[in-house]
């Protein structure tokens, strides 16, 4: 028996890790759910509750698609464990809004097109309000030309910076800039 066979066997003898109890609150919702205290926030959204909204891509952190806001700011849930959560308000796409009653910035985006196969979107749009936050906020970003302004402007290099984290493959880029910048204009900050 090689030693990739011996090692292989060890890792399939592994037992898995007893539940944990515990309660997150997502959309302003106290949910309750049983999970390994392995499992990670975008794992605990997608197949333990049903939130399909949040996507995931390269599971990794690399994409972005995963994006959710914990407390107000922008996460990627791919990276960080849901038993890690229970006192945070996490906010997934679908608590920024309903169809009926769409939040400013998924307004913008659908006014803009700023989508084509709308994977990446629930993840560009909680990253979008949570960078507006951060911009509102007065945290610089590496293009900030004045960075002890207490006010940034969001220009469109400013936004592309800020949201450099979130990957479009079809690359509706600048219809994506366009959304956030429409959405500043309109008082959606």
């Amino acid at each position: 028996m090689s030693a990739s066979d011996t090692h292989a066997m060890r890792r399939d003898q592994v037992e898995p890790a007893p539940p944990t109890a515990i309660k997150l609150n997502i959309n302003d919702q106290v949910r309750q759910l049983e999970v390994d205290p392995r499992t990670s926030l975008l794992d605990a959204l997608r197949e333990h509750l049903r939130l399909s909204g949040t996507k995931k891509g390269c599971d990794h952190g690399q994409c972005g698609a995963c994006t959710v806001l914990i407390n107000g700011r922008r996460v990627l849930s791919c990276l960080t464990l849901a038993v890690m959560h229970e006192d945070d308000e996490i906010m997934t796409i679908e608590g920024l809004g309903d169809p009926d009653h769409l939040h400013p910035m998924q307004r913008a985006f659908v006014e803009c097109d700023g989508f084509q196969c709308g994977y990446c979107t629930p993840g560009q749009i909680c990253s979008a309000v949570g960078m507006l936050a951060e911009a509102k906020a007065g945290w610089p970003s590496h293009v900030t030309t004045d960075v002890s302004s207490p006010r940034v402007a969001l220009t469109d290099d400013e936004i592309r910076e800020r949201m450099s984290g979130n990957i479009c493959r079809c690359a509706a880029y600048p219809n994506i800039v366009a959304a956030i910048r429409d959405s500043t204009e309109g008082g959606a900050t």
